[in-house]
């Protein structure tokens, strides 16, 4: 029995280290599978992480080009109204400038017109009183000339005695 203590380990004991290696060897297959596995997933997610960020760095490239484009046609565009609305105020600028010229030749003839047209009427209006004066020495004549004769009338008959019945009407 002796024996058997010794003998019984020491199988039990070499079983135990085959087992324990090809344990030991299948757990490194196992673990090395992992690790390519692993290494390949992380490879992978570099892979998809770069081109993600190619991407990314594609798209943003791509807005940045778009947003530029879409600033200088802003710009454009603004400048391009700007001038158009220069010119127009130039053009308005000159329509109206012409059209004041114009009114301001209408103005002056008129004015030279309405002056003359003043003379007119203040040389008519000197004839009117010059007439209405005219009219009224005339009254004042013949009014005086008609007690003239009445006075040489009245002067005749006292002379001769006799009143005259006769009276001029005025």
């Amino acid at each position: 029995m002796n024996k058997l203590y010794l003998i019984i380990p020491l199988i039990l004991t070499i079983a135990f280290g085959g087992i324990y290696m090809q344990h030991t060897r299948t757990a490194a297959a196992e673990k090395q599978q992992v690790l390519a596995a692993k290494a390949k997933a992380d490879a992978d997610a570099a892979a998809q992480k770069a081109e993600a960020e190619r991407q990314a760095k594609a798209d943003a490239d791509k807005r940045e080009s778009d947003r530029i484009a879409e600033e200088k046609k802003k710009e454009d565009d603004k400048r391009a109204k700007w001038d158009a609305d220069s010119k127009r105020i130039a053009d308005d600028t000159a329509t109206f400038t012409a059209t004041a010229a114009e009114h301001a030749a209408t103005i002056k003839k008129l004015d030279a017109q309405l002056t003359a047209l003043r003379v007119e009427k203040e040389a008519a209006i000197k004839a009117n009183f010059d007439a209405a004066r005219d009219v009224e020495l005339a009254r004042i004549q013949k009014r005086t000339a008609e007690l003239e004769i009445q006075r040489l009338v009245e002067m005749v008959a006292r002379k001769s005695g006799t009143t005259a019945g006769v009276a001029f009407a005025p």
